[in-house]
């Protein structure tokens, strides 16, 4: 006996089509809201903004709709059935008493208890049918309550902005014309309505425009504040925590925070100034006795240890100087490119400079200019070749230094910006370095809110990139 199976869902492959667009939706759930993240605003004022209109708006649009759908309708639909019921009781009252050939008493009655102006036309064909406006609720809902109250045919006008409405309806052997007021058949103030919603949403709006304004001032002061202090300039003078408390509290514990950072920075400034100063001076002690000693060729060594000891005491000042506080002013990058072509032409090395966009820029003079000759005096103790190029667009300040030198190993670049390194497979070793050079370079870089980036040059060595804002 042949057995039927029973049908399963997934032989028309509707389940797995359905199982594989859930599986899909959360990718285009993603999607979607990256395209949406793209073109939303960034800013916390503009998105607080949208945070309060967006609401207001959908609510307003509800609403609206609700409104216009059951309010609106359900009015003009009782108003226009009430019309139409007078004039059916016209045209009842015309067929009872055909005698009266003047109907005055039924225009009588009309005019004086039904507020309805009619006239008695002869049995003219009807107008033609004029032009359907696009969106009249009252054309659709009288032509709807004349077709099921009269039933005859008809011919009417509620087009324009005028405050009659004119209907004509063919009876028998004549055309009945009556005319009335749009309010009589519409309901008309719905407008008031309207402007009332959308006027109090505009006051609400404003309100909270200017409330909101005085919350996202605070912080927008916090980040000026706090993106001045990474690019090592002062804080705003007219600073301090303002605003709801838990903005006060981050405008405090910023300030706190800066303090710790700029007394750290200061204790070991000194600290370092300090052993350093004493350091030389047991140094120069030293040199003393080994000269009063009168053993030149035995103390040869000596002084060359006591030499390269003075070398690094001195790379430990510059290294503390860089970390003092110095306070922004304007840097004339082609003068300062200028003197490196002469440190150039004093180290018999060729140096070509590129100067894109505004010269002047906004940093630590001292410190950057520091920071550009320990790059350019790097490059010049291991090329010939030196190529600078210098960048100054949209607030952003870049320095790209190339050399045709023997350059330095990708795995090794990292480790030549820690103290005292030197990288003798990479680059002959230079006995007046001291290894602090590039140290001392990132410092400032990251001093000024930017950092230093190494890399191959198209010359063949190595190419260093300053990116700092300015």
């Amino acid at each position: 006996m042949a057995t039927t199976e029973p049908t399963d869902a997934r032989d028309d492959g509707t389940l797995p089509a359905a199982r594989g667009l859930l599986s899909r939706a959360p990718a285009i759930w993603r999607r979607a809201w990256r395209r949406v993240s793209h073109v939303m605003p960034k800013g916390l004022y503009a998105r607080s903004l949208i945070i309060v209109i967006a609401p207001m708006i959908l609510l307003q649009s509800v609403v609206a709709f609700v409104f216009m759908e059951r309010h609106w309708q359900l009015v003009t639909q009782r108003l226009s059935t009430a019309v139409t019921r007078d004039i059916a009781a016209i045209i009842d009252m015309i067929d009872t008493y055909p005698s009266d050939d003047n109907y005055a008493n039924v225009i009588r009655i009309a005019q004086e208890h039904l507020a309805l102006k009619i006239d008695i036309l002869p049995p003219d064909p009807l107008p033609a049918p004029g032009p359907k406006p696009f969106f009249s609720i009252l054309d659709q809902i009288l032509s709807s309550e004349i077709t099921r109250q009269i039933n005859r045919p008809y011919w009417i006008d509620t087009v324009g902005n005028s405050n009659i409405v004119e209907i004509r309806i063919r009876l028998d052997d004549k055309v009945l014309r009556v005319f009335t007021r749009r309010s009589q058949a519409y309901a008309s103030n719905t407008h008031i309505f309207l402007v009332w919603m959308v006027g109090t949403s505009l006051v609400l709006l404003t309100i909270a425009i200017l409330f909101l304004r005085n919350q996202i001032r605070p912080i927008q002061k916090l980040a000026e504040a706090a993106e001045s202090f990474g690019k090592g300039r002062p804080a705003p003078a007219d600073f301090k925590p303002r605003g709801a408390e838990e903005v006060r509290r981050a405008g405090l514990a910023f300030i706190q925070m800066r303090e710790r950072i700029e007394r750290q920075i200061d204790q070991r400034t000194a600290m370092l100034t300090g052993v350093s100063h004493d350091l030389r001076t047991i140094l120069t002690r030293f040199k003393l006795q080994l000269a009063v000693s009168g053993t030149k060729g035995d103390s040869a060594p000596l002084d060359q240890d006591i030499d390269d000891m003075q070398s690094m005491l001195e790379g430990y000042l510059a290294f503390a100087r860089g970390e003092a506080s110095e306070d922004t002013g304007r840097l004339d990058l082609a003068a300062l490119l200028d003197k490196l072509k002469e440190e150039a032409n004093l180290r018999e090395r060729s140096l070509s400079t590129t100067l894109i966009g505004r010269p002047v820029v906004h940093v630590r003079p001292h410190a950057f200019a520091r920071l550009l000759a320990n790059l350019v005096g790097n490059a010049f103790r291991y090329a010939q070749t030196v190529n600078v190029t210098a960048t100054h667009t949209r607030g952003t300040l870049s320095i790209v230094v190339d050399d045709d030198g023997p350059g330095i190993p990708a795995d090794r670049r990292d480790d030549v910006f820690r103290p005292f390194v030197r990288l003798d497979e990479a680059r002959n070793q230079d006995s007046g370095g001291t290894g602090l050079g590039l140290s001392i370079a990132r410092d400032i870089a990251r001093s000024h809110g930017g950092d230093i980036t190494l890399d191959d040059s198209p010359m063949g060595g190595l190419r260093a990139i300053v990116r700092v804002p300015a």
